[in-house]
């Protein structure tokens, strides 16, 4: 029988010995309490699991397309990301399209986007792989309208209270700053006409520095999640490129974006950026990110 120390015995000594024991597991408890690593987690707890987000310019079909395929897959299958932003993304006679091929292949579903006809024999754009429920898919064009430039949107009603995720590619042309500019403004206008539930994250190739002139206005709104991981980054391009270093100059224009009021930073890091027998997966890296919802006041958590 386990005697309650708090209670009078009649041994003194056995007294003596279990009030010190007592203290200490309740002060063992209130310190579990307090970091909570060992409580059971609660429903909202769960609902504010790390939202994975992975970036991805697949290059087309370029190179050898049935051997890269392979290894973003594998890759796919071992991040398993929540959601995913692909850019240069075909179909064409004789190749499937290669989102809906990726999101068949890793058990995601797909919301691909394009400029082109929906019964063109050949459409090429952005796409969205996410694997939680949807309430919303939408698309626009970007202004300029003649640079061919979409976002996509999808809005997961089963992350935590609800995600609205962005992908989009900017104009290419190194001198093109205005041309981007342009493009963000738009993009911005399409959050703010789409979003639903304000946990905004967007992610793609902008073909520029998050830190550049044009992309101002998205960087007033938005974190940059590897910037905020990476301090230093700036100071080793070579280091921290997502563009393959074996076909174009060093250069981060990959990039997650997110609310930091909405969302606090777990990691950000580059990701297939290896060979697998002298084949790349891309001619840019992949870029990998974790993020923890913050929980509104309501939800009764301490900071």
């Amino acid at each position: 029988m386990i005697r309650n120390p708090f209670i009078a015995d009649t041994a003194p000594r056995r007294r003596r010995s279990a009030i010190p024991a007592a203290i200490a597991l309740f002060a063992a408890m209130l310190a579990t309490t307090a970091s909570g690593e060992e409580l059971p987690r609660s429903q909202d707890t769960i609902a504010a699991a790390p939202v994975a987000v992975l970036t991805l310019n697949l290059w087309h079909d370029k190179g050898d397309w049935p051997k890269r395929r392979a290894m973003i897959v594998d890759e796919i299958r071992r991040l398993n990301p929540n959601l995913i932003a692909l850019q240069e993304v075909l179909q064409r006679p004789g190749l499937r399209n290669q989102a809906e091929d990726l999101a068949q292949a890793t058990g995601y579903q797909v919301r691909f986007v394009s400029v082109d006809a929906d019964d063109a024999e050949r459409r090429y754009g952005n796409a969205i792989l996410y694997k939680t429920l949807g309430s919303a898919q939408d698309m626009r064009k970007l202004e300029p309208l003649n640079d061919y430039r979409t976002a996509a949107h999808a809005t997961l009603d089963a992350m935590h209270k609800g995600v609205d995720f962005y992908a989009t590619h900017l104009h290419n042309e190194r001198e093109g700053g205005a041309i981007r500019r342009r493009q963000i403004a738009s993009l911005l206008d399409f959050i703010d006409d789409s979003q639903r539930t304000g946990n905004v994250i967007v992610a793609g190739d902008f073909n520029s520095d998050a830190d550049s002139p044009e992309l101002k206005a998205l960087a007033a709104r938005y974190r940059d999640a590897y910037a905020q991981a990476h301090p230093d980054s700036a100071a080793d391009p070579a280091r921290s490129t997502t563009l393959n270093p074996a076909y174009l100059p060093a250069q981060r224009i990959d990039h997650v974006f997110y609310d930091p009021k909405r969302f606090e930073l777990i990691e950000a890091r580059i990701v297939l950026n290896q060979p697998r027998d002298g084949v790349w997966a891309s001619d840019h890296f992949g870029l990998f990110v974790r993020l923890r919802p913050i929980q509104p006041p309501e939800s009764g958590r301490r900071h």
